[in-house]
């Protein structure tokens, strides 16, 4: 290596120079590349299993022939040692099975406390209509079973009068069955004669369900009957005559308590309540106009919601009707009114129709309603609502209680979302807020009965979407004595509200005996002013009278003067 000393002669012939940045790349270049693979598609098949393996000439319908083969082939060496080589087999697979309990709970019986946790829920699935035309998700119904898989029937139809949808294509009248395990599917479609707005399974036989129809029709489904092999498709069993069903859509069905499983009511907006027997639906067993006065000219109401609880009496009714007032009708006090009662019709009414009427499921003579921006508590001895929620920002849709805690509800909104109101907690705000999505929400519908679910929560929207949440322990998990405090609140303002009415019965009454008393007061003064004046009157008459009377007698005294004066002249 050389060395060059620096030296100030060399540094004469260069320059400083800018300093400069080079960068150097050796990976090599490579243009970018997308792959997408093509989705895989599950689906569900089911696989009938028939009796077989017998020789022909064996019918293993006949219990003869079934016996005479066993006989012959229990005596045969081979099953002798097949059945003595299986012993071994089957007596470790046995101990196996004994030596843990796969499906022992550990912590069985340790009751953990929720209460301190945050609200919240998440989504755990979506499943979206199948059909191109989006249809709206009138009602949500989960299978009442809740030992088998769980299950939700969900009813599709378009409400809207003359909807533009309806100049490009027909609305399709297919209603499905999802099961949760596969939101890719529909578990079962219903093919009905009409666009369905409701659909409920048969809490007595699972295998059935009842849909109210846009056009009026009652039809009737048993999933035992859907078609062979793979087909998913089930029409209807039998449907109701158009001519003695109703004249509107279908808003709400319920099955109702009977010895033979088959009888379930309906109601429409055309003001007919109607019962029916599934096993033959042309005609309905009974009926019932929804009417404020049966015996006068009272107003018909539309029916747009029906609860209906065995619970609360197999014999009562409670309708939601278009109008906002709410009905109650018990079958067994049909001489009067019909059996109709009817409830506050002022200033306890909503605003606008009653798209929901849910009995609570721990007090079940309370019930909730929810319409226009409001969501009201109600006791079945008030007409006027004990607890009114504040004015929600946007239009309320829809709305159920938890079927496991007491104080809790939930409303769906038109801005897509769901609001829980947790009344256990707080009553003057909303506990938790869920934005589900930007569409219109329409349906709600909590999975589980008393004491068991209340964690799984399905909404439905304008679009055929129905989301599948979950909500957390604190909002389904019942607290310590949660029960018996919401049971006192209600008591409380049902009091308070009694006293309310008695006090407002009070001070009407008073106001009125006040009003009469100052007419009195009024008629007394008249009376009196009346009677002055006829004594001013009579005084009048009378000084009148008496003046005449003074006038005729001057004038009578007079008359005698003047022939005696005459007299005297004409003797002078």
């Amino acid at each position: 290596l050389g060395e060059v000393p620096v030296s100030a002669v060399f540094a004469e012939n260069y320059i400083m120079r800018n300093p400069s940045v080079s960068m150097f790349d050796t990976a090599a270049h490579m243009s970018e590349h997308n792959a997408n693979t093509d989705r895989l598609i599950t689906k569900n098949s089911s696989m009938r299993h028939v009796e077989g393996g017998w020789p022909k000439d064996v019918d293993f319908t006949e219990q003869s022939d079934v016996s005479r083969f066993r006989k012959k082939a229990e005596k045969d060496e081979e099953y002798k040692s097949s059945v003595k080589a299986l012993g071994p087999i089957v007596a470790k697979c046995m101990k196996q099975n004994n030596t843990i309990n796969i499906f022992e709970e550990y912590f069985d019986g340790n009751d953990v406390d929720h209460s301190s946790e945050p609200p919240s829920a998440k989504g755990l699935a979506v499943f979206r209509d199948p059909n191109e035309v989006k249809r709206t998700a009138t009602s949500i119904n989960w299978h009442p079973d809740p030992l088998a898989a769980a299950k939700v029937a969900v009813s599709y139809s378009i409400l809207n009068f003359q909807d533009s949808r309806f100049l490009t294509s027909r609305m399709p009248h297919q209603s499905y069955i999802w099961d949760i395990l596969n939101p890719n599917t529909p578990d079962v479609e219903l093919l009905p004669p009409s666009p369905l707005c409701c659909l409920r399974f048969n809490p007595k036989s699972t295998d059935s369900l009842v849909g109210g129809s846009y056009n009026g029709l009652i039809t009737f489904y048993d999933l035992r009957r859907a078609g062979g092999g793979t087909s998913k498709e089930v029409v209807p069993f039998s449907t109701s005559v158009i001519e003695k069903s109703h004249h509107d859509p279908v808003y709400d069905v319920f099955w109702i308590n009977s010895k033979t499983g088959n009888q379930c009511v309906s109601i429409s907006t055309d003001g007919q309540m109607l019962w029916w027997d599934t096993r033959r639906l042309s005609e309905p067993t009974d009926s019932l106009l929804m009417c404020t006065d049966a015996k006068g000219n009272g107003q018909v109401l539309g029916g747009s919601s029906l609860e209906y609880n065995s619970e609360a009496g197999p014999s009562k009714y409670l309708v939601g009707t278009e109008q906002g007032v709410v009905l109650m009708v018990n079958l067994k006090n049909r001489k009067m009114n019909n059996g109709i009662t009817v409830f506050d019709q002022s200033s306890g009414k909503h605003h606008g129709p009653i798209y929901s009427i849910v009995r609570n499921p721990t007090n079940t003579k309370c019930f909730l309603t929810v319409g226009d921006w409001t969501a009201r508590i109600w006791m079945e001895d008030l007409k006027t609502p004990i607890m009114t929620s504040k004015y929600h920002s946007s239009y309320l849709t829809a709305g159920c209680w938890s079927p496991t805690r007491a104080g809790v509800f939930f409303v769906t909104r038109m801005d897509g979302v769901v609001d829980i109101w947790d009344y256990f907690y707080r009553q003057n705000e909303v506990a938790y807020s869920h934005k589900v999505g930007d569409a219109m929400l329409s349906s709600i519908a909590v999975q589980g009965v008393n004491n068991s679910g209340g964690k799984l929560v399905a909404v439905g929207d304008v679009t055929g979407t129905i989301s599948l949440l979950e909500v957390c322990e604190s909002l389904a998990v019942p607290q310590a004595n949660e029960r018996k405090a919401i049971d006192l609140m209600f008591e409380r303002e049902m009091k308070q509200e009694k006293n309310l009415e008695i006090r407002e019965r009070d001070l009407k009454k008073s106001r009125q005996m006040e009003v009469e008393q100052k007419n009195r007061e009024a008629q007394d003064k008249k009376d009196a002013k009346d009677e002055k004046m006829e004594q001013l009157l009579r005084s009048v008459d009378a000084a009148f009278l008496a003046m005449i009377k003074e006038a005729e007698d001057d004038e009578s005294k007079t008359a005698e003067a003047i022939p005696l004066d005459a007299n005297i002249i004409e003797e002078k």
